[in-house]
């Protein structure tokens, strides 16, 4: 760049990117720090929601839906299963796929999640009206659809 150029923080976009990207780590190192007394990550929370929403899912499609590569969950599932929060099973039409379900042990840490994290959801998004938090979620989804790799 010269110094004729437009430097990139004098850019509206660029600015406000770097708030975005600002406010995501905050709420990833709170969101963290509040789950540490359930002895939960964030990932192994990711995959505990999407189990109760899906039961049965297979490893694969839990993959999918997280975005990561089967190799993550491959690594995340052994600890959920030594704590008896989560329980595979063989696929009664196909061997080869596990299925997977929460046990009750992880539905119960699953709540006890779901309600520190939604304090700290309540918390943050009371920094605004109920309007611009639909306006917010609008904007995150156009992000993300723009960032969809072809």
């Amino acid at each position: 760049m010269n110094k004729k150029q437009d430097l990139p923080w004098d850019n509206p976009r660029f600015r406000n990117w770097i708030a975005l990207v600002r406010a995501e780590k905050a709420v990833v190192a709170a969101l963290t720090k509040a789950l540490q007394p359930l002895d939960l990550k964030i990932a192994q929370l990711d995959m505990l929601m999407n189990l109760y929403r899906h039961p049965g899912m297979s490893q694969h499609d839990l993959a999918r839906r997280l975005l990561v590569g089967r190799s993550n969950i491959t690594m995340l599932l052994p600890q959920l299963e030594t704590r008896g929060l989560v329980a595979r099973e063989n696929d009664a039409k196909d061997k080869r796929v596990m299925r997977l379900t929460l046990t009750d042990s992880g539905e119960t840490l699953l709540m006890e999640a779901l309600r520190v994290y939604t304090t700290l959801i309540e918390r943050v998004m009371a920094q605004s009206t109920p309007a611009e938090c639909d306006r917010m979620g609008a904007m995150m989804l156009r992000i993300t659809e723009a960032m969809k790799v072809e």
